[in-house]
């Protein structure tokens, strides 16, 4: 194999780039590095080969290309290693327990890599080393993943996905062996143990046909998916009014695993199938049909779903993300147009639908002293209000849902019942049967409530404001500004943390007081008698603030995307509905943009050229960036 190359003038890049074309066996990767010395691209090669990922609230997510900082054979292969020595260290019995594998139906064809591809050099890492693997033979959605881990009692799983993210990009999820997302210390501790297993073992590490011709590899595919169907259905509470229902729904896959799991789940539920979205049916890697994979996005990512509703009188439409962990739901509007629900409203809607047939089937109030739901900090309070009405317990913890995950496997061990958990950003676990966010059974759920609400002559809207008045109005807006440069997000939260000198916090926000900051970064809560946050300390930027008026308002850099997120929530009273109006200006209100759906707010410098038909965004200092954000909601512009 040859690697010369021309020298790049710079002795450490060099190194990496001999390093590089020692190591990779892949000829597309090796040959795009090739291409960049070639050019003169030092800054392009410094990017891709000075540095490597690190795990975000999602696994390992970049984009696909030759380089260490990006997805490919190599990186995985890295990855892979570094796990297998890392669970050699914690499992005795890793030999015996294996590892599920499972991808999603993303691929490059210039750099050669495909989720599936990604997900056979997986496995072939651990076949190398005598580790059985359970490898899925086609695509799944990531929530299998993590029910297979737990189904199976497997050491751990690996999900080769980038969910919603662009299609340049993929990712590497790892799930420890309570089926949850892997948490602190193990992602540190696995990136160690990567750094000390950066050169392919064999071989075999490259051989992607190791896993048709190893006695040690099983396809667990149809006993998952079976298990999966048959305990879904434990989250159906009116199937025999499902079953003489007339009422049918639009889905559409985004393009990606969606279709046949979320067709058998109304199967399993007694429901009438969806009516799946023809152009987003079938796995496209390049998402053809749509600027941005997300459905968190709305109405620009819905507008098919949306005609073929309107064609076949629907009135209720269904999005998957590409990976079905996430789910959007949008309902005609009364007069035209479609309602968009967010995350935080879905939430709420499924929160009261799990704990009322619930409480249907468990009549004594002390039972509820077992029932917990549970949110991230950044999502909406509406739970907490419920909560504290009803009796049960509500729990917040950081962003991502692998807290969320590891919190349900520490209260299910003691005898508790999780009914439902969710982040705002359209991500519902309802009930506990694994520790992950689940699009697949969610979409079941929305719709055997919508057909209950139905037949009591309600629409998801109205039983929507009917909690409100319950409960009392609780008013979120959330969004983002992208910004695609590291440092000037760093100097963004440097800037708030010092904002009238060292060690000082702004003190107010569009003329209104804060009254108290927590900064989950460095640990401090000013709410707290001893100034000490209790949700543990992350490395990466969070801040809330508490203003007078009421709102709670948080800024974060996102785990998995190059944006800097605020969220924002407003409450009143039970029967109160003066939050329902416009937060006063100035006040963190989101921009204004209709209700159910995001719009970033903005862009700082160092973002990526945009398409042609995404929204108009702005670069604003990055020293005003926090006044952008919290205080410029008339600058957010719709596509």
């Amino acid at each position: 194999m040859n690697t010369r190359f021309r020298s790049t003038g710079d002795p450490q890049l060099d190194e990496a780039v001999q390093q590089w074309l020692s190591w990779d066996k892949n000829w597309r990767t090796r040959a795009q590095v090739r291409s960049l010395v070639e050019a003169g691209r030092l800054e392009d090669l410094r990017t891709r080969l000075c540095g490597r990922m690190s795990f975000g609230t999602a696994g390992l997510r970049a984009p696909m290309g030759a380089g260490f900082t990006r997805i490919n054979d190599l990186t995985v292969i890295q990855s892979t290693q570094g796990l297998h020595a890392y669970l050699c260290r914690c499992c005795v019995d890793l030999g015996s327990r294996g590892v599920v594998v499972g991808f999603d139906t993303r691929g490059q064809e210039d750099s050669g890599c495909t989720s599936q591809r990604l997900a056979r050099l997986t496995a072939a890492v651990m076949l190398s080393r005598d580790v059985p693997v359970h490898l899925f033979s086609s695509f799944v959605p990531t929530p299998y993943v993590s029910y297979a881990v737990k189904k199976l009692g497997a050491a751990a799983g690996v999900m080769i996905t980038a969910s919603h993210n662009p299609k340049e990009d993929n990712g590497y999820k790892v799930y420890w062996c309570n089926g949850a997302q892997i948490s602190t210390p193990h992602d540190k501790e696995i990136l160690q143990s990567i750094e000390e297993q950066l050169e392919p073992w064999s071989s075999s590490c490259w051989d992607e046909e190791l896993v048709d011709r190893c006695s040690l590899r099983t396809d667990p595919l149809n006993h998952i998916n079976t298990c999966y169907m048959d305990e879904v259905s434990s989250l159906c509470f009116h199937r025999d009014l499902n079953l003489s229902c007339s009422m049918r729904f639009v889905h559409s896959s985004f393009h990606g695993v969606g279709h046949v799991f979320v067709q058998q789940a109304f199967y399993a539920f007694g429901l009438a199938p969806p009516i799946p979205v023809p152009e987003q049916k079938d796995p496209d890697p390049n998402f053809s049909s749509v600027h941005c994979p997300n459905p968190e996005e709305g109405e620009s990512v819905l507008a098919l779903s949306f005609l073929l509703a309107e064609r076949e009188d629907v009135c209720v439409v269904l999005a998957t993300d590409p990976d079905a962990d996430r789910l959007a739901v949008a309902e005609k509007a009364d007069g035209c147009g479609w309602k968009v629900f967010t995350g935080n409203e879905l939430a709420a809607l499924l929160g009261w639908w799990m704990f009322f047939n619930w409480k249907e089937a468990h009549p004594d109030p002390a039972d509820t002293q077992k029932v917990y739901m549970l949110s991230t900090s950044v999502s909406s309070r509406i739970l907490q209000t419920v909560a504290c009405t009803e009796g049960f317990h509500f729990e917040e913890t950081l962003p991502g849902f692998k807290w969320i995950g590891n919190r349900i496997h520490e209260l299910t061990k003691t005898g508790n019942n999780v009914l439902f958990a969710f982040e705002e950003s359209i991500g519902f676990l309802c009930g506990s049967l694994l520790p992950e966010k689940d699009g697949v059974s969610s979409a079941a759920v929305v719709a055997e409530m919508a057909v209950y609400l139905k037949n009591k002559n309600l629409s998801l809207k109205q039983q929507l404001l009917n909690i409100y008045q319950t409960y009392g109005h609780h008013v979120s807006r959330t969004s983002y500004v992208v910004c695609d440069d590291p440092p000037t997000i760093q100097n963004i939260f440097h800037r708030i943390r010092n904002f009238d000198g060292e060690a000082s916090y702004p003190k107010a926000c569009g003329g209104v007081r804060i009254v108290d900051v927590r900064d989950v970064t460095t640990g401090y809560d000013s709410s707290r008698p001893d100034l000490r946050s209790v949700l543990p300390v992350t490395s990466s930027h969070m801040i809330t603030f508490t203003l007078q008026n009421g709102v709670v308002a948080t800024l974060r850099n996102s785990g998995t995307e190059p944006k800097i997120k605020y969220y924002t929530e407003f409450c009143a009273a039970p029967g109160d509905g003066s939050a329902v109006v416009p937060l006063r200006p100035g006040v963190p209100s989101g921009g204004g943009a209709s209700e159910g759906h995001r719009r970033p707010a903005g862009r700082v410098p160092g973002a990526r050229k945009e398409q042609a038909d995404s929204p108009q965004r702005l670069a604003p200092p990055p020293g005003r960036c926090f006044l952008l954000v919290m205080s410029h909601p008339v600058r957010r512009q719709r596509a």
